[in-house]
C-alpha cells in the first residue's frame, strides 16, 4: 500500500471519529436545551414525590428517567470497559453524573480516543517507534476515560467525607432546637448545597425517599449504598440502632460528629505528611537539572577551556 493511500485512510478514520464525537456533543447540547429536559431537571431539584412527577421512577439513587430514552438505548448498544452496563451506571452514579448520557459519552470516548491518539504517532513516527507510539496512544485513549471516572468517584467520596462532620453538627443543632430528624435532614440539605453539593444531593434524595413512603431504615441503607463511604456506613448503622432502641439521636450524632472531625483532621495530617515524598519527583526532574546547569555550568565550561588549552 502506497504512502498516499495510507494517508487517505488515516484522514478518513480521523474524519469519521471527529464527526461521531461532534455529533454526540451537539445531540447532548440540544437535549439539554429542550423544554422537557429542563422541566425534568427542575422536578429533580424540587425533590417532589414520585406520584407528582410522571415518567420518573425511584431507584437506588433517587429519581431517574425511565429506560425509554435514546441515551439508554445508545448505552446498551455500545461496548464498555466496565464489564456491564449496570456496573457502568453504578460508577457514574457514584461520580454524580447522569447515568445514560454520561455513559454514552464515556463509551464513545473509549472508542474514538484510541484512534485520535494513535493516528499522530502513525503519521509522524517511523520504524518500530511508530508501532510503539501507536500502542501507547491506543492504551492511553482506552484507559483514560475510565481513569478519569475513577478520579471523579474518589473526589466525590472525599467531599462527602469532609462534609460529614459539619452535617452532623447542623443536625444536632436542629434536633436540640426542637426539630424532628426529618426536618433536621431537610434543613441540612438546604444549608449544605453550596459548601458540600455532593452530600447535599444525597440528603435530598434521602428526604425524597422518606416522603415517597420508603421505610426509614431502608432509606438510610440506600444512603450508605449510594455514597460507598465508610464514615457514612458507620453513621447509618448508628441511626438504625437509635431508631430501633429509641435512644437519644442528638447524643449519638454528637459523638459521631467528634469522631468524624477527628478522622478528617487525621486525613489532612496524612496528606500533609505525604507532600514531602510527592515533591521528590518534581524536584529531581524539574528543579535540580536547572539548578545544576546554573551552578555547575560555568565551572564546567572553565574546566573544558583549561583542559582544551
Amino acid at each position: 500500500m502506497t504512502t498516499q493511500m495510507q494517508m487517505l485512510i488515516t484522514l478518513g478514520v480521523v474524519f469519521l471519529a471527529v464527526a461521531v464525537l461532534v455529533g454526540v456533543l451537539i445531540s447532548f447540547a440540544v437535549s439539554r436545551s429542550s423544554h422537557g429536559r429542563r422541566r425534568l431537571s427542575e422536578l429533580r431539584q424540587a425533590t417532589k414525590a414520585p406520584e407528582a412527577v410522571p415518567g420518573l421512577v425511584v431507584e437506588e439513587v433517587g429519581f431517574k428517567e425511565t429506560e425509554t430514552s435514546g441515551w439508554s438505548r445508545l448505552v446498551r448498544s455500545l461496548p464498555t470497559s466496565r464489564g456491564s452496563v449496570k456496573r457502568l451506571r453504578r460508577e457514574l452514579e457514584l461520580a454524580g453524573l447522569d447515568g445514560d448520557r454520561a455513559g454514552a459519552l464515556l463509551s464513545i470516548a473509549e472508542l474514538t480516543l484510541p484512534v485520535l491518539l494513535a493516528v499522530p504517532a502513525f503519521i509522524l513516527l517511523d520504524g518500530m517507534v511508530k508501532w510503539g507510539g501507536v500502542g501507547l496512544g491506543v492504551m492511553m485513549g482506552y484507559l483514560g476515560p475510565g481513569f478519569l471516572l475513577s478520579m471523579l468517584v474518589k473526589k466525590r467520596q472525599r467531599q462527602i467525607e469532609d462534609g460529614l462532620a459539619d452535617t452532623l453538627d447542623l443536625l444536632v443543632l436542629c434536633l436540640e432546637a426542637g426539630s424532628s430528624l426529618d426536618q433536621a435532614i431537610i434543613k441540612a440539605s438546604e444549608e449544605l448545597s453550596v459548601a458540600y453539593p455532593a452530600l447535599g444531593q444525597q440528603l435530598r434524595i434521602l428526604i425524597s425517599e422518606l416522603r415517597a413512603g420508603v421505610p426509614r431504615i431502608d432509606a438510610f441503607r440506600g444512603f450508605a449504598d449510594r455514597s460507598q463511604v465508610h464514615d457514612v456506613r458507620g453513621l447509618v448503622s448508628m441511626l438504625i440502632q437509635t431508631d430501633k432502641f429509641g435512644t437519644s439521636v442528638a447524643q449519638a450524632l454528637r459523638t459521631h460528629a467528634v469522631e468524624s472531625r477527628t478522622k478528617r483532621r487525621q486525613r489532612a495530617e496524612e496528606r500533609a505528611q505525604k507532600v514531602g515524598v510527592k515533591l521528590v519527583f518534581p524536584l529531581v526532574f524539574c528543579l535540580f537539572p536547572a539548578l545544576y546547569v546554573v551552578m555547575l555550568g560555568p565551572a564546567f565550561l572553565q574546566l573544558m577551556e583549561v583542559f582544551g588549552q
